[in-house]
């Protein structure tokens, strides 16, 4: 689950939540608050669930800062931190963290292989040598060198869309976080061959990378609960398809005309009616949709032969209780691990 971060005092009650529903990751988001801080204080309340952020904004922090806030998370947590990264779009790199922008499928492939030689260096004492285009470490000593961590490094998951970033988990990261805005058949044409393009490149196959699958889901334990979950995911969909990074997944199930549309739509302000552009077929194509009990075997239909990770997402349905029945079901296939997004 992205826990919610409207109130920071939730933080000490809600991972725990999650816990006891049997999740087995939770992550934080990069949003108005900072996405460490709540995982650090998560740790101290929880003893199992997995701690990760999907996403923090590399481009906005150096391979060092973000070495040393995930070595410590690492620690903290007694080795339950995963550090989930994403590039953001240029505006906010620039204008909001006023932070340089080039060349981002470079920069996160030079970014990720940055804070890995950190991490070697403090863990196995290699002197630290990282020259590349973007980012340049060539200076430890004693006094900044947290030393080996009992743990080992944390890993890290990459976030991306289009081919060649989704390409660069592949070669370098330990995972991937899909985007909501997918289909069975998206991961099978654009998703997994990128990653399996971007693995050959380093000598790896796409095994070697966990495919964290992030789905949305509509479902209720009435039809009034349903209907509202389901028109909630009708407004998420129709502001996805603002963004162009998402037109592949529309185009590939003959929805590309939607785009342009639901971009005029939203520069006149329109936000309201522009759900209603949004039929149930895209729904159920881009959504898993049904009844409570009917969730779990359609995500493993759905995630078949693909991946064993899924995230569960519905950003209007913040209860974590809200996919319990989902979750036990899950574990009782045997065939996903469930976080909740």
């Amino acid at each position: 689950m992205t826990v919610p971060t409207e109130d920071l005092g939730d933080v000490r009650t809600v991972y725990p939540r999650l816990e006891e529903l049997g999740y087995d990751r939770a992550f934080s988001f990069e949003a108005k608050h900072d996405p460490f801080i709540p995982l650090a204080v998560a740790g101290e309340h929880t003893s199992t669930i997995e701690l990760g952020t999907a996403i923090a904004i590399a481009f906005a922090r150096t391979p060092m800062t973000l070495a040393n806030t995930a070595w410590d998370l690492q620690t903290m947590t007694g080795g339950r931190f995963v550090l989930g990264l994403g590039s953001q779009i240029r505006p906010h790199v620039e204008e909001r963290f006023s932070m340089p922008w080039s060349r981002p499928v470079a920069r996160m492939r030079e970014l990720v292989s940055g804070i890995r030689a950190i991490w070697q260096s403090w863990q196995d004492g290699t002197p630290l040598h990282f020259v590349g285009d973007f980012y340049t470490h060539t200076r430890m000593i004693p006094a900044f060198d947290p030393g080996p961590n009992p743990f080992g490094p944390p890993r890290i998951l990459t976030a991306g869309f289009g081919p060649q970033m989704t390409a660069v988990a592949g070669e370098v990261a330990d995972g991937f976080l899909v985007h909501p805005v997918s289909s069975r058949r998206s991961l099978l044409e654009l998703t997994l061959p990128a990653i399996a393009d971007g693995a050959g490149r380093a000598g790896r196959v796409v095994d070697d990378i966990e495919v964290v699958c992030v789905t949305i889901v509509v479902t209720g334990r009435d039809e009034t609960e349903l209907e509202r979950s389901r028109e909630a995911v009708r407004a998420q969909l129709a502001f996805y398809g603002t963004t162009p990074a998402y037109l592949p997944v529309f185009e590939l199930h003959g929805y590309g005309e939607l785009h342009p549309e639901l971009k005029r739509m939203a520069r006149e302000d329109r936000w309201q009616e522009m759900a209603g552009l949004i039929d149930d077929d895209l729904i159920e194509t881009i959504a898993v949709v049904g009844e409570p009990h009917e969730i779990a075997p359609k995500i493993a239909d759905r995630l078949d032969g693909i991946s064993g990770s899924v995230s569960l997402v519905n950003n209007r349905a913040p209860d974590p209780a809200h996919f319990a029945e989902v979750v036990a079901d899950l574990h009782a296939l045997g065939t996903c691990s469930s976080d909740r997004e």
